[in-house]
C-alpha cells in the first residue's frame, strides 16, 4: 500500500511539473503570437533617418538599410509564420483524421492509404513543397497547399494503428453485434479515442510547417517579397553580412528556433501529460 502511494504520489507530482511547463511554454507561445497582430504597418515603415543602427535599448534588434525596426518586423513575421502554420498544419490534421477512418473502412482502402503514405513518405518534403509551391505559383495558397499535403502522412500512420487497434477492442465488437451502423462507432468510439491523439499531432505538425515556410520563402518559392515573413528577412539581409549588419539575420533566426522550439516543447508535453492519464 506505502509503495502504491508512493508512486500516485509521484506521478502526481510529475503531472503537476507537466502542467506547469506547458503552461509557461503557452505564455510564451502567446507573448510570441499576439505581440505581431498588435503591430501596425507604420511601426514597420521606412525611416531613412535611422537606417543601419546596431542593436540598442530603442531599437532592439536594430534596423535594417531602410531604417525599419528590426524587432517589430521579426514578430510581425512570426506572426505571419504563425497564421501560415496553423492554417496548414489544421489542413494536414484534417486530411490525416479523415484517410485514417478511410483506411479503417475496408482491406482496399487500407492499402491504398498505406501506398499513398509510402509514396509521400519517400519523397523529400522540401523537394515536394517546392515542386507544388511552383505550380501553384507561390503565396500563401502554394506554401499552405504544399505544407497541407506534405505533412499528413505520419500523422496518418499513427491515427491508422490507433483505429486498427481500437476496432479489435471488445467494446467495438459488442457494438458492432448490437446493431450499431459504423457511423455510430466513429462518433462515439473512433473519434473519442483519436481527439487526442490527433491535437498533440496537430501541435507537433507547428514547427516542422513553420521551418519550411521559412525555408521555401527563403529560397524565393513562397510568400512575396513585400510581406515580412521571416524567410524574407533572412534572404535579403544575406546580401548586407559582409557589411557588419550581422544583427539583420541573428536576432530574427534566433527569433525562428526559438519559436520553433516552444512549439515542439508544447507538443511534446502535452504528448506526456495526455499518455499519463
Amino acid at each position: 500500500m506505502k509503495s502504491t502511494f508512493q508512486m500516485d504520489s509521484q506521478n502526481t507530482i510529475h503531472r503537476k511539473r507537466l502542467l506547469l511547463k506547458i503552461i509557461g511554454l503557452l505564455f510564451f507561445f502567446f507573448i510570441f503570437v499576439l505581440s505581431g497582430f498588435l503591430i501596425g504597418e507604420e511601426q514597420i515603415e521606412a525611416n531613412l533617418s535611422e537606417k543601419n543602427l546596431s542593436p540598442s535599448l530603442v531599437h532592439l534588434f536594430g534596423t535594417d538599410w531602410l531604417g525599419r525596426d528590426m524587432f517589430m518586423r521579426t514578430l510581425k513575421g512570426l506572426n505571419l509564420s504563425f497564421q501560415v502554420g496553423l492554417l496548414a498544419s489544421s489542413i494536414s490534421a484534417v486530411l490525416a483524421l479523415t484517410l485514417s477512418l478511410l483506411a479503417s473502412k475496408s482491406r482496399l482502402l487500407d492499402y491504398i492509404v498505406t501506398i499513398l503514405i509510402d509514396l509521400f513518405l519517400s519523397i523529400p518534403h522540401l523537394v515536394a513543397l517546392i515542386l507544388i509551391a511552383f505550380v501553384l505559383g507561390g503565396g500563401i495558397k502554394g506554401i499552405v497547399v504544399g505544407i497541407a499535403l506534405t505533412h499528413w502522412p505520419t500523422l496518418t500512420r499513427v491515427l491508422r494503428a490507433e483505429i486498427m487497434q481500437i476496432k479489435s477492442a471488445e467494446y467495438v465488437q459488442l457494438s458492432k453485434k448490437l446493431g450499431k451502423s459504423r457511423m455510430w462507432i466513429v462518433k462515439h468510439h473512433f473519434i473519442p479515442h483519436l481527439i487526442p491523439q490527433l491535437f498533440v499531432g496537430f501541435v507537433l505538425l507547428f514547427p516542422h510547417a513553420i521551418l519550411h515556410e521559412s525555408a521555401i520563402t527563403f529560397l524565393g518559392f513562397g510568400l512575396s517579397p513585400e510581406q515580412p515573413a521571416i524567410g524574407i528577412i533572412l534572404s535579403e539581409s544575406m546580401k548586407y553580412l559582409s557589411t557588419g549588419m550581422w544583427w539583420l539575420v541573428l536576432f530574427p533566426g534566433i527569433s525562428l528556433i526559438a519559436m520553433v522550439a516552444i512549439f515542439d516543447a508544447l507538443g511534446n508535453n502535452l504528448r506526456k501529460f495526455i499518455n499519463r492519464e
